[in-house]
């Protein structure tokens, strides 16, 4: 998901309704995905659809090389680049994505099929089970959509880490990122005392990593 507008000037948080209201024209994009150039399919109505986003690139060129296996989550995955990426990267991992854009589900779908990635599944954020754990995580959460919007989405999914997890997130630094991350780590010494750590991993081209380990 993201920090601009999706379709060069339309409203920024439009990509975040549930349902697009205009109707949908695909098109199809190359991008580089998982150490290769695919085609991929995009749309209006949703964030990035001309590709890889600028905060999502920073992101991927960060992050170290996911485990072979393990449970894997993608938090607003969009059209579906991080949850590829991490699907086509680690064959033996289930990997989900969550999105609340159904366009964006649709197309995330139907990307990962055409990629032969069956170790993915995409799905609306209710439909994952509250005691869900992830070994991986990794977002580029919607920082546009307000404080406590975003908030409540870090609220929900950093606690999911499994033990011994990581999760990783990029924000734009004039986008909050530094104020963000004290408030990270507050939200989850409340939420379990001693069990978490949070930091600053890498600065690149305007965009801060962060970085949350669970102790194991």
């Amino acid at each position: 998901m993201s920090q601009h507008s999706p379709d060069g000037g339309a409203p920024a948080s439009h990509y975040f309704d549930a349902a697009p209201t205009a109707p949908e024209r695909r098109r199809t994009v190359t991008v580089p995905l998982a150490g290769r150039r695919v085609q991929v399919q995009t749309a209006n109505g949703i964030f990035s659809p001309d590709g890889l986003d600028k905060g999502t690139a920073a992101l991927l060129s960060a992050v170290p090389a996911p485990p072979q296996t393990g449970r894997f989550l993608d938090v607003g995955a969009g059209w579906g680049p991080l949850a590829l990426t991490l699907a086509l990267s680690s064959p033996g991992a289930e990997v989900t994505g969550v999105e609340v854009n159904q366009r964006s589900l649709a197309l995330a779908r139907d990307n990962a099929a055409a990629l032969g990635a069956g170790n993915v599944r995409f799905l609306r954020p209710e439909e994952v089970t509250a005691d869900a754990e992830f070994d991986l995580i990794w977002s580029n959460p919607p920082i546009r959509i307000g404080k406590e919007a975003l908030h409540g989405i870090l609220e929900r999914w950093l606690p999911a880490l499994a033990p011994g997890g990581e999760a990783w997130l990029v924000v734009q630094k004039n986008l909050g990122a530094d104020s963000l991350l004290p408030w990270v780590r507050t939200m989850l010494e409340e939420r379990e005392p001693g069990a978490f750590t949070a930091e600053r991993a890498d600065t690149v081209k305007g965009f801060r990593i962060l970085k949350v380990v669970r102790a194991g």
